[in-house]
């Protein structure tokens, strides 16, 4: 972890990953809050509050005595969430600098399919 986010908030966004990449999967048990510690080398009140934000938000749900499951639905909401942040981050953003330099949208289109075929 390396970014200027605090810790907690960059370990619920790698457990996030997970979920969306099918590593941790819906119904799965997730790693116990000391188990998160020691991978991410951080202090387990840490991965506490940073596992605690996605059981708020309803991704992560606590069985009691057993640990942490990832709800039915998490994948599906996570990159929901996702896509919401990448229209308003990146897409409204390069429309309104096409604008600007009177790229329209089928110029804008076959330069995106332009850099997609060089990736």
């Amino acid at each position: 972890m390396d970014d200027s986010r605090p810790l907690f908030a960059q370990v619920a966004e790698n457990i996030e990953n997970d979920i969306i990449s099918g590593a941790l999967p819906e119904e799965g048990q997730a790693p116990s809050i000391n188990e998160f510690a020691a991978f991410y080398r951080i202090n387990p009140a840490t991965a506490l509050k940073g596992v605690n934000v996605l059981v708020d938000a309803g991704i992560l749900y606590k069985k009691r005595g057993i640990g942490m499951f990832v709800a039915t639905g998490a994948q599906e909401q996570l990159k929901g969430a996702r896509r919401d942040s990448f229209s308003s981050e990146y897409v409204r953003p390069l429309l309104a600098e096409a604008e600007k330099l009177g790229i329209d949208s089928a110029q804008l289109t076959q330069m995106i399919a332009k850099e997609a075929n060089n990736s």
